[in-house]
């Protein structure tokens, strides 16, 4: 079974996410030469790393003794689904994508590899989400899986312009 897993943790992971995403749009706009993709990736990048900002916020608050014990519910169903994510059971949290990327892929399979990674963040947020009340947070990370989601659609977009 896992190791202890407490809020702090889940909004490290959601953190590194994060990190991790901005890491591969700017590794992904350094291997293309398509100008329109290049942009596009730039600007995911800057959002990703906007997101890592709001989530560390949020971790401070989370982890300060007012709020601790009010949000966090051991062996709840919301928390064995984030241990499960944590764990790597639904997909690997800890790996970066960017260390995927030879810079031999298309622009089409960097989009693809993207929507995927989008995708996996959506569902931990949606996790996270039911930790969180909307008086401690709850729209910052409805923000978040909004815009995780606009970052899907301006992908495929970009996808099916090629």
């Amino acid at each position: 079974m896992s190791k202890d897993f407490n809020i702090d943790e889940v909004f490290e992971k959601a953190e590194r996410i994060e990190r991790n995403g901005a890491a591969f749009y700017h590794k992904a706009a350094g291997n293309t030469e398509l100008i329109t993709a290049k942009g596009l990736f730039l600007k995911l990048a800057a959002m990703e790393e906007e997101h890592e900002r709001t989530f560390n916020r949020l971790r401070a608050k989370f982890v300060s003794k007012e709020w601790q014990y009010e949000v966090y519910q051991p062996d709840s169903e919301v928390e064995l689904y984030l241990r499960a994510i944590a764990d790597g059971y639904v997909f690997t949290v800890d790996k970066n994508p960017a260390d995927t990327l030879t810079g031999r892929e298309t622009v089409g399979e960097v989009l693809r590899i993207a929507i995927r990674a989008e995708e996996d963040s959506i569902i931990f947020y949606l996790g996270l989400k039911d930790l969180v009340t909307e008086e401690k947070g709850g729209k910052y990370i409805d923000n978040i899986i909004k815009e995780e989601r606009g970052h899907i659609v301006l992908l495929c977009r970009e996808l099916a312009s090629l």
